[in-house]
């Protein structure tokens, strides 16, 4: 099946059976189902999203990944999701394309962060550790997408 799919879309996007082989590895982990690293030409999945969901997966995270690595090389940086993305996964791939799976990741989520509350001139917001520690050590400045102003640690 493999084989049959690279031979009908590498003449179709100008590469080589060859160059359709990307680097795959099975070490993503969380509410992804897959990645593309695109100037390393691989592709990352959830192994644990995989086995849950079988064929789904491979019918619709693998053409979506792969798609983004197509892209990349016919088109170079734009839009993750953009129309040149669409065409490939309808018209070259011919799968839909939709841009978030609806797989259950109860199972493959790594953690839970704990949230801290942030205030702004409109609203209370809740951010995670990560953006949290960012902002003690100085590396972002968070704003409230509402009203502009800057968002303040409420202790």
């Amino acid at each position: 099946m493999a084989s049959s799919f690279r031979a009908r879309i590498a003449p179709r996007v100008g590469l080589s059976t060859k160059e359709c082989y990307p680097k795959i590895s099975f070490h993503l982990r969380g509410k992804s189902a897959g990645t593309a690293h695109l100037q390393r030409w691989e592709l990352r999945f959830n192994p644990i999203l995989l086995a849950e969901n079988g064929q789904a997966f491979i019918d619709e995270v693998v053409p979506h990944e792969y798609a983004h690595l197509l892209v990349y090389a016919l088109f170079g940086d734009v839009s993750p999701h953009g129309p040149e993305w669409r065409m490939m996964m309808e018209e070259i791939l011919e799968v839909s394309a939709h841009r978030t799976h609806q797989f259950s990741t109860e199972n493959s989520r790594t953690r839970e962060y704990r949230k801290f509350s942030y205030r702004c001139q409109c609203q209370t917001h809740q951010l995670s550790t990560i953006r949290h520690n960012r902002l003690l050590r100085g590396e972002a400045q968070y704003h409230c997408k509402k009203c502009g102003s800057p968002l303040e640690f409420i202790e």
